[in-house]
């Protein structure tokens, strides 16, 4: 398949790595002259100068790994060049322009998958599974955490250099750490209310919040509290979801290179020791999960399949993320 990529950021560039190691051809390019031949020299990747030029090699399929105040836009010019488009999260800064974005595609004929790759960590894969058999009965209750020093993120470069860190370009640890929000509303369904207090609590060199906790309520009457910070030194990410008959523990190793899941229950015999099941313990590596998310994307359009997730999953991720910070700011909780 022939795609372009719109971006040349550490995003932008192990997608570029991983579809050529998939056998497709890539052409890349970026708004600054640096990057893209960067990204030419290291991965031998062919690249243009805009944005146009690329869309006039008639790509099947763009991905659009820029900061996310561009991406409805540039989605849009892709969309409308012929393009089927991966939209790296979160989906946009703004909800203005989504519904627009997703009429376009549906009259185009064209597909539009936004990059929330944790769906994609078979750990994380065997907890939808579980809770979706009702095993352990139904869902009551979740505790989600995504922590890691922001410095530490990218190797080798300056956190003070990216997006991440600042307001205008859609920025800030919930934006960023929206991958949270998606998953528990893809484990536990539809949300209905949330609240939650976000602020900068570090001396990071950001003007965004670098630390939220968000609670949210579901439809079904389960209840999520989701822990997101860029201050931590230690990574921690995983949840652990509380059924009926027992506490599903997802954990992603990052010194340990795993991914976990435990049943914790009650043992009948001895009420007070706790009865661990391993359901799931893989070996884990950072890049796996990006390589599933492009052989899905490339399979969905072969196969004429919704991607997953899709444009409005994505949408309803932001709009979490977005209600987030609105709760926040008023101090109060506020409906989905």
């Amino acid at each position: 398949m022939d795609l372009l990529v719109i971006g040349c950021g550490s995003i932008g560039r192990r997608h570029i790595k991983n579809l050529l190691g998939l056998g497709h051809k890539v052409t890349a390019t970026d708004v600054s002259a640096d990057s893209r031949k960067a990204a030419g020299a290291a991965l031998g990747v062919a690249v243009v100068e805009t944005t146009e030029a690329g869309l006039a090699l008639k790509p099947q399929a763009v991905l659009v790994c820029t900061p996310p105040s561009t991406h409805l836009e540039l989605a849009a010019k892709a969309i409308n060049a012929g393009a089927h488009v991966f939209i790296e999260k979160p989906v946009s800064d703004t909800p203005d322009g989504i519904g627009s974005l997703e009429k376009l595609a549906a009259g185009k004929g064209k597909m539009v998958q936004v990059g929330y790759n944790l769906r994609y960590i078979p750990a994380l894969a065997k907890l939808k599974q579980v809770l979706g058999a009702g095993t352990y009965g139904k869902a009551l209750s979740a505790r989600v955490i995504f922590a890691q020093y922001l410095p530490y993120w990218r190797p080798g470069t300056d956190y003070r250099q990216g997006y991440t860190g600042k307001k205008k370009f859609g920025g800030g640890i919930i934006l960023e750490a929206s991958h949270e929000l998606d998953y528990i509303c893809w484990l536990l369904g539809k949300p209905v209310k949330l609240s939650c207090a976000a602020r900068k609590v570090s001396s990071l060199d950001v003007d965004t919040e670098d630390t939220a906790d968000v609670l949210v309520d579901f439809e079904g009457g389960a209840l999520a509290n989701v822990h997101l910070d860029f201050v931590r030194q230690e990574y921690e990410r995983g949840c652990e979801i509380e059924c009926e008959k027992a506490t599903l523990v997802w954990k992603l190793g990052w010194r340990s290179g795993r991914s976990t899941l435990e049943a914790r229950s009650f043992n009948p015999a001895h009420p007070e020791a706790i009865k661990s099941e391993t359901l799931l313990d893989v070996p884990w590596d950072t890049n796996d999960m990006y390589v599933e998310e492009m052989k899905s994307f490339i399979s969905a359009i072969g196969a004429g399949r919704k991607p997953s997730p899709g444009l409005q999953e994505g949408g309803l991720a932001l709009r979490l993320a977005l209600k987030a910070l609105e709760s926040s700011e008023k101090g109060k909780a506020v409906k989905v």
